[in-house]
């Protein structure tokens, strides 16, 4: 594994490996997150930006994963790549994006992954999958057209890294490890055993 004292460089090094090797969606993540009881959770969601702020996922605000981090707003994304036997773990504090970033994302996706945010009531009680499909409809009936305001309970947030582990597969489990944490001046990499 090649050494840098950048894990932002790194990563999207590594992430550009990914979208050229991965069949299917090289941005998927883990992110876990824990209620206010300390009780973890872990779900996949899709990484929909990256820069110098942070990890960007969007979800419904009201749904499992936003009620925890309403309560703990503290998580941890995992990276794995199969196919180049490569994973990448961070943790950090989580903020939510700003109006303006959530509303610029939320009209890039499909119109009816517009209208879904708005017909399901994410990680509630659902009485059959007719349920759904009728608030959808109610949905395309209310926005007929691609005007589609984005949903109050919809948006983002960015995780800030406070600790990257990257980690490649090596023969005979002798795995190559670093750790990248924070310093004033920017941030200092140690090589852990595997």
């Amino acid at each position: 594994m090649s050494e840098t004292d950048d894990p932002y460089a790194l990563f999207h090094a590594w992430l550009d490996a990914a979208t050229a090797s991965e069949p299917n969606d090289p941005n998927a993540m883990t992110l876990a997150t824990c209620d206010d009881a300390g009780m973890p959770s872990a779900r996949m969601v899709l990484l929909k930006g990256v820069d110098a702020r942070g990890f960007v996922f969007y979800t419904n605000t009201e749904s499992h994963k936003g009620r925890d981090l309403a309560a703990n707003p503290r998580a941890a994304l995992l990276f794995h790549w199969k196919s180049l036997r490569r994973q990448v773990r961070i943790e950090g504090a989580v903020e939510p994006v700003s109006a303006a970033e959530a509303d610029a994302y939320y009209a890039t996706r499909p119109r009816l992954s517009r209208l879904g945010a708005w017909a399901s009531a994410q990680s509630r009680p659902l009485a059959s999958r007719a349920e759904l499909e009728a608030n959808l409809a109610a949905m395309r009936t209310r926005y007929p057209d691609e005007a589609i305001p984005r949903p109050p309970h919809w948006s983002g947030y960015r995780v800030l890294p406070a600790r990257f582990e990257f980690w490649q597969d090596m023969p005979f489990r002798l795995h190559d490890r670093m750790i990248y944490t924070p310093t004033a001046a920017g941030w200092t990499m140690q090589r852990i055993y595997p």
